[in-house]
């Protein structure tokens, strides 16, 4: 037992032993693998129409997910309100919950498959993050900002901004 003792407290097993556990830390901050596990549900109502307007919101494009990444599903609509801003829905989206995912609008072409997976971060293509996705699972709402002109893009995607890689997809096409 005296042996072992002295082996564990040599400075260099010390050394590495305390630089194995600060690697497993990083590995799990870095790849959130217990996200695999989990999911985030959110069921936001459609927006509606501010009290002195009867317009509710209007349907200018849609589109439906396709699958890169991971399994993605589910519809896009982009919504024009009565007050002329717009809000861009996602509708029964199921996907994978991952770290850092955000909701990217952009004018990159949806292309299924592995083709799909790094499209969006080509230099060759604009995008506008909309903020990060609120959950892997169900109907949600983003606003798109006022200086962001919606018909400059043609697609949406689910985008995992730690690994720059689309979880899914979808081509906007106007009503």
């Amino acid at each position: 037992m005296g042996r072992v003792r002295g082996f564990v407290t040599k400075p260099v097993v010390v050394a590495v032993l305390g630089l194995v556990v600060v690697a497993v830390g990083l590995g799990l901050y870095w790849f959130q693998p217990w996200k695999l596990w989990t999911d985030d549900t959110v069921r936001e109502p459609v927006p509606t129409p501010a009290a002195t307007s009867t317009a509710g919101p209007r349907t200018v494009a849609r589109g439906e997910l396709i699958s890169h990444e991971h399994d993605t599903s589910g519809s896009v609509r982009l919504l024009r309100l009565a007050d002329g801003s717009y809000v861009l829905r996602l509708v029964d989206l199921d996907t994978s919950n991952g770290p850092d995912l955000r909701v990217w609008l952009s004018d990159a072409p949806v292309e299924k498959g592995r083709d799909g997976w790094h499209v969006f971060d080509d230099d060759g293509y604009e995008h506008v993050s909309l903020g990060g996705l609120k959950g892997n699972k169900g109907d949600q709402n983003y606003q798109l900002p006022a200086d962001v002109d919606p018909t400059a893009y043609t697609s949406v995607s689910i985008w995992c901004e730690r690994f720059n890689v689309s979880f899914g997809a979808a081509e906007l096409a106007r009503d």
